[in-house]
């Protein structure tokens, strides 16, 4: 059996689920494009080659391995994306919820069923079907459950809008003991550059007490000082309007001290490994052209 435990986002990782590039299915037409930045390299003919991501997820599982990791990997579904399997669940504690992701990515769930298999049925969660969420919105960080949520009453008009405030008030009520603080994130459904996608599009913790960050991505200018107040200016690595959009806030942490980023991130690798940081460095340019990155790609089971 697996016995989950996912207290932070920093610990030590022992297991995780990796998603999987294989058979991920022809170019999709711009209408059946989830985010605006696919949309973009859809319509610009620079959508991702699936032998370039292939190769891309493979450099992660030997970083991974490297660090003795526990790798699990999705069951391939005949021409489907199952890049990001952060998207349809997530650990709290010794508890995994499934994500209420887009009726059209359900699949991707039932993908991971031999993993299901090995965690105690009554640690498996799901929520009502009023609570969407997705796993890249929740950040279990301590004594908080970070979740980014977009509660205008236009809310259905936006595909970008992932998680909403059902689902914020069924995690409150699951995890009584920590305190749900929820992030307004920015979105548009045409232009990737003033659209957070997820909360790991614009913000993530670090180590012990520092965060990436970026003050568009937020509604609202008090959750932006909220965290600036929360870790310290001097614990920030803020990132530019293009850095978010090249997705600078979507690294992966193996550790407190050992995190995994793309090599084109000059800027912020210089400053991880300034603050103490061993960053391992993989070429993932072609899965960020689908508004998703190393965060988005991995799912934690087991953290110590």
């Amino acid at each position: 059996m697996l016995e989950l435990n996912i207290t932070n986002e920093t610990s030590k990782l022992k297991a995780v689920i990796l998603g999987i590039a294989k058979n991920n299915g022809p170019i999709p037409k711009p209408e059946e494009c989830y985010d605006p930045k696919s949309l973009e390299h859809v319509l610009a003919g620079t959508y991702p080659k699936e032998q370039d991501m292939v190769q891309e997820m493979e450099e992660v599982a030997t970083i991974l391995k490297k660090y003795n990791v526990d790798i699990y990997r999705p069951n391939v579904i005949e021409n489907y994306n199952q890049i990001f399997s952060r998207d349809i669940a997530f650990v709290i504690d010794n508890k995994l919820v499934r994500a209420n992701i887009l009726p059209d990515r359900e699949k991707e769930y039932f993908a991971i069923q031999h993993v299901l298999d090995l965690i105690n049925p009554k640690d498996i969660i799901q929520l009502p079907e009023e609570c969407h969420v997705e796993g890249g919105d929740v950040m279990p960080w301590n004594n908080y459950i970070f979740i980014g949520t977009y509660s205008g009453v236009d809310y259905p008009e936006f595909i970008t809008a992932r998680t909403n405030v059902n689902a914020m008030n069924a995690i409150q009520k699951l995890f009584p003991n920590k305190i749900v603080k929820s992030f307004e994130l920015r979105k548009s459904n045409t232009n990737a550059k003033e659209n957070a996608l997820h909360l790991d599009c614009c913000f993530q913790p670090i180590g012990k007490n520092k965060a990436i960050l970026h003050k568009n991505g937020f509604l609202k200018e008090e959750d932006y000082q909220w965290i600036k107040n929360f870790f310290g200016e001097d614990n920030i690595f803020e990132i530019t309007k293009e850095e978010m959009y090249q997705m600078n806030s979507n690294i992966f942490s193996i550790s407190e001290d050992i995190v995994i980023s793309e090599k084109h991130f000059f800027r912020l690798n210089s400053w991880l490994r300034n603050n103490g940081f061993t960053v391992e460095e993989v070429q993932y340019s072609e899965i960020a052209k689908q508004e998703g990155l190393l965060r988005c790609s991995t799912m934690p089971l087991i953290r110590v």
